[in-house]
């Protein structure tokens, strides 16, 4: 088919000028009024029209992750190896939900992998892929509500919650809006989810977690999980992991490690001591389509005990199960989706072309790069840096001298003014009461030459932003 061959060098052709085009620009009005507001074709389109439609409307405004400037978020640029076999995968059109065929066994060698890597302990069936570690989040705690009801004598999923003391849990000030949003999901309801405050590195307090623990079971609830960081997505922060995890078995609470995003540092050297108690957690998210550039979408949930999450999602009646023998089920008693894609082919081609080495070299790489920006950052005058890296995030703010009643105002609008320049790509948050910057180290293609460059970015925005304030504005002449 002569359109797979246009597909492919269309796809060669963008990611080999990747870093030579703007990082992003916007859609202009004649093109995003096309793609959002186009009508069904009355009769089918050729093939080769689409191709065009996509080169010439859709290519020239990407998010902006596969450059080597684009430092928002936490998005990485895609794998080649994930790239090369997306259309194998879609072609096989697999649903590996369960079965007899190459993408369920592929699956369990790339979940022991993923396992192995972080040196997290891995049972068989004990972990599956999802869409990312949203969906991982809302299976773990699944798994986590399943236990505790059977451990006070019912059925969460035949009962529900009504009339049961309510459940609690326990996540960081730092810790991301998925956890909350589980919660609510699995009937918790935020209002029961405790935030814990963090100490000046931006880690969740242990004495502060104790003390709600405990106000919690003086008051009738039921204490249900904690949630800890290993990699927050403002500052790259990890919880005091080991700490976390004997207050949770104190307390008899499941304890769930989010490491989405940084579970992967415990390979670099550097970082490496600050992960010590994740091989404690009960449930760790991580998402390969993060750090290791597996394209979007695949997260992983894995747990400890792999009976617990089978408890909370198999249709299967129990008494069928025979996992005394070793059998597993399927991926579907394991989680919520029941159709589920190829995911594993991406991520096994991602991590094998990479091999071990290669993944240590890579997020060695970017952490070491965050932390030459950090030291960048510290030894210029207009900059500050807002808490020690760890990872391979920085959080810091720009503070021109002699401007300070106007910082959280322009630290606000630099990000933006930053990406309509299309040099560089980057993001804010608010840490504490300060607006800051963050800029999130992914790409191995990143140079030191390119965080300079952001930097110069950063200078110019500001100027940018002051010489566009209206007349009597605070940051016009001050």
């Amino acid at each position: 088919m002569d359109e797979l061959h246009v597909a492919a060098e269309l796809t060669a052709e963008y990611l080999s000028r990747v870093d030579g085009r703007p990082v992003w620009r916007p859609v202009p009005g004649v093109d995003a009024e096309w793609l959002a507001g186009q009508d069904l074709p009355e009769s089918g389109r050729p093939l080769a029209d689409l191709l065009a439609d996509i080169r010439d409307r859709m290519l020239p405004y990407p998010m902006g992750n596969g450059h080597p400037r684009f430092f928002g978020w936490v998005n990485s640029a895609p794998s080649p190896a994930g790239v090369l076999v997306e259309p194998l995968a879609a072609a096989l059109n697999p649903s590996c939900a369960g079965g007899d065929h190459a993408g369920v066994l592929l699956e369990r060698a790339v979940v022991r992998w993923l396992a192995g890597l972080v040196g997290y302990p891995h049972r068989p069936g004990g972990g599956l892929l999802t869409s990312g570690a949203s969906l991982a989040t809302v299976t773990c705690l699944a798994a986590a509500r399943q236990r505790a009801a059977r451990a006070d004598g019912w059925d969460v999923r035949t009962d529900g919650l009504a009339g049961r003391p309510p459940f609690t849990g326990y996540v960081s000030a730092e810790g991301h809006g998925c956890l909350r949003r589980a919660a609510e999901l699995l009937g918790i309801g935020s209002a029961w989810v405790r935030t814990i405050p963090v100490d000046d590195r931006f880690r969740m307090s242990a004495p502060e977690l104790r003390s709600a623990i405990e106000a919690d079971l003086s008051a009738g609830a039921r204490p249900l999980f904690v949630a800890a960081n290993a990699g927050t997505v403002n500052t790259g922060a990890v919880d005091p992991l080991d700490e976390l995890a004997g207050i949770a078995a104190e307390h008899g609470l499941w304890f769930h490690v989010d490491g989405a995003y940084g579970a992967l540092g415990v390979l670099a050297p550097s970082a490496a001591p600050e992960f010590m108690g994740l091989e404690l957690a009960d449930s760790l998210a991580l998402d390969p389509h993060k750090w290791l550039g597996v394209p979007v979408d695949c997260g992983c949930a894995l747990f400890a005990d792999p009976s617990c999450a089978r408890d909370a999602f198999s249709l299967v009646p129990a008494y069928l199960r025979d996992e005394e023998s070793g059998e597993l089920g399927w991926f579907a008693e394991y989680g919520p989706e029941q159709t589920r894609p190829f995911r594993a082919l991406r991520t096994w081609a991602t991590m094998s072309h990479l091999g071990r080495a290669g993944i240590v070299r890579l997020v060695t790489r970017t952490t070491e790069l965050a932390r030459t920006l950090a030291a960048m950052i510290s030894e210029e005058r207009d900059f500050e840096l807002l808490t020690p890296v760890v990872t391979s995030i920085v959080a810091f703010r720009y503070r021109p001298l002699g401007r300070p009643h106007e910082l959280d105002e322009l630290n606000r609008a630099i990000p933006a003014v930053v990406r309509q320049g299309g040099r560089a790509f980057l993001t804010g948050t608010r840490l504490g009461e300060a607006e800051a910057l963050r800029a999130c180290v992914l790409n191995p293609s990143t140079t030191e030459k390119d965080l300079a460059g952001l930097l110069g970015e950063i200078r110019l925005a500001a100027r940018r932003f002051r010489s566009a304030a209206p007349p009597g504005h605070p940051t016009k002449g001050s």
